[in-house]
């Protein structure tokens, strides 16, 4: 019923329309058809419209180019975002081991630095009751005022050494981030490199004739030449 009412509106627009303008049938055709409806135009021959869904395009992933800016930013934002926006999914544990292994290592260090730090302070106080450097010490091995000295040599020189390795662990962090950050906008820089067939570098080593020589063994030498095709 509906599509009949649809049909006959249709219809007598079409005749009020047709005098004025030739072309106002299409326009009102168009803002009364609905998607995928079926719809007779009033002529002598019987006209089918169909109106269909255009269909999505998906992104061609093979032409696609990657912005060095955005990378940059993702980078700078979220380690390892720029090697997922590049589409280098491959160099991801390289980095992330990178940041574990220096977590790792700044943890651990960090550790040591405070135990052996506490071991000394305990070693270097007159309190007998702060005996915390004990634990450091192999089995049956006591501290006497004969060796003390010697310890106490022992816990500083760990405590500076264990310093020293945690601040560089935290110097090795900072440069797998901004390793990370480079690669990544260097990476987009260079989607549209081109690197094909064309392009190729040849050594191969050559003779170059010596003008200064008369004889035939004088007259050329033995080199190496380099050509660039691009």
């Amino acid at each position: 019923m509906g599509r009949l009412l649809t049909i006959v509106a249709m219809m007598l627009a079409t005749l009020v329309c047709k005098a004025q303008q030739p072309d106002s049938t299409l326009q009102v055709l168009d803002s009364v058809a609905t998607q995928d409806a079926r719809i007779l135009l009033p002529d002598d021959s019987a006209s089918v419209v169909v109106y269909k869904p255009e269909s999505k395009k998906g992104r061609d992933w093979s032409k696609w180019r990657p912005n060095p800016q955005r990378a940059l930013w993702l980078a700078l934002v979220i380690p390892g975002a720029g090697q997922i926006y590049n589409r280098k999914y491959w160099k991801l544990p390289i980095f992330y081991g990178g940041f574990m292994g220096c977590i790792y290592a700044l943890s651990w260090n960090n550790t040591m630095y405070k135990d052996y730090s506490q071991a000394y302070l305990d070693i270097t106080d007159n309190d007998p009751s702060t005996d915390r450097y004990n634990r450091f010490l192999h089995l049956g091995v006591e501290i006497n005022d004969g060796n003390r000295d010697r310890y106490k040599e022992i816990f500083r020189s760990r405590r500076d050494k264990y310093r020293r390795w945690r601040d560089m662990s935290v110097i090795v962090m900072v440069a797998v981030y901004a390793l990370s950050v480079i690669d990544a906008y260097v990476d987009a820089e260079l989607s549209e490199f081109d690197i094909s067939k064309d392009l190729s570098l040849r050594v191969q080593p050559t003779i170059i004739p010596n003008q200064t020589g008369s004889r035939n063994l004088q007259a050329q030498s033995l080199g190496v030449s380099c050509s660039l095709n691009f």
